[in-house]
């Protein structure tokens, strides 16, 4: 009873209290009608609808726009003339340069990435350490080709892999190497993109694993120091496991960007040479722009729209197998 008492005389000081504020303060918890919500949060949805309607305007719109272009034969002149599933059947059909395209982004992704991540997080390690000296200038150093425009990185490493008066080729007969043609033969052309995206993305995300492994605390590491646990052991039982949230974001944002690639592989082999480095997004591009010296100089946007509708879905199902397996290594560890 004594303990009661004082409980009870809280729970009416505080009824007492809420009793006396206005009634714009107090707060109500039945539901509310809908536009009742928003007339109380006018200010909120007013600050929102630029975003909103941008999102509307800007990817809903077009998204339905290319679905509806894809059941057509359009030339961006005449008015798109219905076609029903004939472009989707002649995608799955008769389109043997698309799937090469698809094998070619695959190949891509899974190259790229199996240097890239692992180099950003050896990076990310090296550098976390920050009285090691010159760490800030290496930090910079990595993460700039991502601030550098692609047009310009591209001409650059146009400049320097050029077969016969580039800088680089220029080096390697003083070395006693061959010349190589870089982006024009069809081995060295794939490597070399790799090559120049992996230069270009690992800044990122050692940047983003630096992040994550400044939010581990230093108690944790002293304590496995304690234990015995060093080097190896204390990567793989603490550092990889803590850092695994972040590490899933960074692998599936690579993934998803991988699978978009455009700009390298337009701006420096246009995916030449004979299509090896042809990817989904420079193939489909063709079609909505075609080179005037190409055979069908006529843009074909309906099919376009079929190549991109096919695409968006490819990455999709890659993206969900992804996130599924993911959350299947979270139940398991």
């Amino acid at each position: 009873m004594k303990i009661e008492q004082p409980i009870d005389k809280v729970a009416a000081s505080q009824n007492q209290a809420a009793s006396k504020l206005p009634p714009s303060m107090v707060k109500n918890t039945k539901k509310q009608p809908l536009w009742n919500q928003i007339k109380e949060n006018k200010i909120a949805y007013f600050m929102l609808a630029p975003v909103i309607l941008g999102f509307f305007v800007f990817t809903i719109y077009p998204n339905i726009w290319v679905i509806v272009l894809s059941f057509t034969h359009y030339n961006g002149v005449n008015n798109p003339q219905f076609t029903g599933l004939d472009n989707y059947i002649r995608l799955f059909t008769r389109d043997p340069l698309w799937w090469k395209a698809v094998t070619n982004t695959i190949i891509f992704t899974l190259g790229k990435l199996l240097i890239e991540i692992p180099l950003a997080l050896f990076c990310a390690i090296l550098l976390n350490n920050a009285k090691r000296k010159g760490s800030r200038f290496f930090k910079s150093v990595f993460f700039l080709p991502n601030v550098v425009s692609i047009a310009i990185m591209c001409t650059v490493f146009s400049v320097l892999l050029m077969p016969v008066n580039g800088y680089i080729n220029g080096l390697l007969p003083s070395l006693g190497m061959k010349q190589i043609d870089f982006v024009g033969s069809s081995p060295a052309a794939m490597l070399t993109v790799m090559g120049v995206s992996i230069w270009q993305n690992f800044g990122l995300n050692m940047i983003l694993f630096l992040a994550g492994l400044q939010g581990i605390p230093g108690e944790v590491y002293e304590s496995a120091e304690m234990d015995g646990a060093v080097g190896f052991t204390r990567f793989f039982k603490i550092t990889l496991p803590m850092l695994s949230r972040m590490f899933q974001v960074i692998l599936m944002l690579a993934i998803i960007g991988s699978l978009q690639v455009f700009d390298i592989q337009w701006l420096l082999t246009a995916g030449g040479p004979s299509d090896s480095t042809e990817v989904m997004m420079t193939y489909l591009f063709k079609y909505y722009f075609p080179p005037s010296f190409s055979q069908n100089a006529i843009p074909q946007m309906g099919y376009g729209s079929a190549l991109g509708v096919v695409a968006s879905i490819i990455i999709g199902i890659v993206t969900v197998i992804y996130l599924y397996t993911s959350k299947k290594m979270d139940d398991v560890y």
